[in-house]
């Protein structure tokens, strides 16, 4: 019984290994190595082709949606995309259609939906929002317009409280690529997403993060920082003009980079405040606006920032943005690209202590960073933005670059000029 079971196993044995050294000898090593090589090849390309199709041949697509709201009374002040009024009834629209994707297989194509326009239309609102989708190139453009209107139909046929819509305005309509952005870049605020990184403790930016941001250039070597408020104006700090007010000795450029700039302009007017005094010892009234010699295009690269309403209020601790091209450290030289940093609104009251700044802060200045230091603007950063999001992601203006002891030193945050103090000087000048 052992010796036959022994045997059996040895015979089998035999027997496979009979037909392996068969194969072997049929197929030479360098026939094996090439079959395996082609195997790999296929299984490259494969691979390739998936991750081709999977990342590389996306394209972003762009489609409006129109239709009414019947339980909201239009107003004048909804067509200013800063007003209260704009913000609060774009926030329940986007809402109502961000809510439509989700659980969907469609919530991860989709980028963003954004109202560019509330029109009035017969006794309600009209708006208009565009809706932006990332797809493969190569799939069908009616399955894709089909997929996105059964979504959106399906969620419109429920109720849609606080909103009253009325269905029969529904309409969606692919619009191209190029129409799509200049739509979106028309609407101040809006941006490139990126993640922020942690100007003084700050990262580089990519083109388009901060597409507001201008360079204030005298002779052509970078001076100070400034903010695009409508197509042909700026804002700015004034103690940049100190010396030299000749429009002609200066140029506003415009990108992530210095060299080369990605937009240039000349300046036709400088409109410094009537009260600032160029005393240095003196920071108030520290704001000025200049008027570019012709008008900036919009692009994704470049376009302004929301200016808030005199009477909107930036509460202590709210999370803001500073970018410029200044200096890295303390009387350091400016850099060739755009940097940004976090920090946060810092109350007057405390930064009006004995330790901090000594009462020295006006109601037209706040100040924004930590008490221990570490983040903050710095020399070359003067005159440019201040910002922070509201709850739709749209970018608003809350201070200019000013002044400060050094650069991030404990209890010595930045100083910027107040906007929102401001506000009514701005509008008075540019329009704005």
């Amino acid at each position: 019984m052992y010796l036959l079971q022994s045997k059996s196993i040895k015979y089998n044995g035999a027997y496979r290994m009979a037909r392996s050294t068969t194969r072997t000898k049929n197929l030479e090593p360098w026939m094996i190595a090439l079959i395996v090589l082609a195997v790999l090849v296929v299984l490259a390309l494969v691979i390739g082709l998936l991750v081709y199709f999977l990342i590389y041949d996306q394209k972003l697509f762009f489609y409006n949606v129109s239709l009414r709201i019947n339980n909201v009374q239009y107003q004048p002040s909804m067509e200013k995309q800063t007003s209260a009024e704009f913000r609060d009834l774009s926030s329940s629209t986007e809402n109502l259609i961000n809510q439509a994707f989700e659980g969907t297989n469609l919530k991860k194509r989709k980028i963003k939906a954004h109202v560019v326009r509330l029109r009035e239309d017969y006794n309600g609102v009209l708006a208009d929002v565009v809706l932006v989708f990332r797809f493969i190139a190569s799939d069908s453009k009616t399955a894709r317009w089909m997929s996105i209107n059964s979504v959106l139909l399906r969620r419109l046929k429920l109720p849609t409280w606080p909103l009253s819509i009325d269905l029969s305005s529904y309409r969606l309509t692919e619009i191209n690529a190029v129409n799509g952005e200049n739509l979106l870049n028309s609407c101040c605020g809006t941006r490139t997403d990126r993640s922020v990184e942690r100007i003084f403790g700050g990262n580089v930016a990519g083109e388009g993060e901060w597409p507001w941001q201008a360079s204030l250039q005298l002779n052509g070597i970078h001076r100070c920082g400034a903010t695009l408020i409508s197509n042909s104006w700026l804002v700015t700090a004034a103690h940049c003009f100190r010396g030299v007010r000749d429009v002609n000795s200066w140029t506003a450029s415009f990108g992530a980079r210095l060299r080369p700039a990605t937009m240039r302009r000349n300046l036709r007017q400088i409109i410094i405040h009537e009260h600032y005094s160029q005393n240095v010892m003196r920071h108030e009234y520290d704001i000025a606006v200049v008027q570019i010699a012709r008008p900036v295009e919009y692009t994704t690269a470049v376009h302004r920032v929301c200016l808030p309403e005199a009477t909107y209020y930036f509460p202590e601790n709210t999370t803001c943005f500073v970018t410029g091209y200044g200096a890295l450290k303390d009387d350091g030289p400016s850099v060739g690209e755009l940097r940004q940093t976090e920090v946060k609104i810092i109350g007057n009251e405390i930064c009006n202590r004995r330790e901090v700044y000594n009462g020295v802060i006006s109601s037209g200045m706040l100040c924004a960073g930590y008490l221990e230091g570490g983040s903050d603007a710095c020399q070359g950063d003067s005159g440019g933005p201040l910002v922070t999001p509201d709850s739709r992601g749209i970018w608003y203006l809350v201070g200019i670059v000013s002044w400060g002891d050094e650069c991030a030193k404990p209890n010595k945050p930045g100083v910027y000029t107040r906007v929102t103090y401001y506000r009514d000087w701005i509008a008075a000048h540019t329009g704005a």
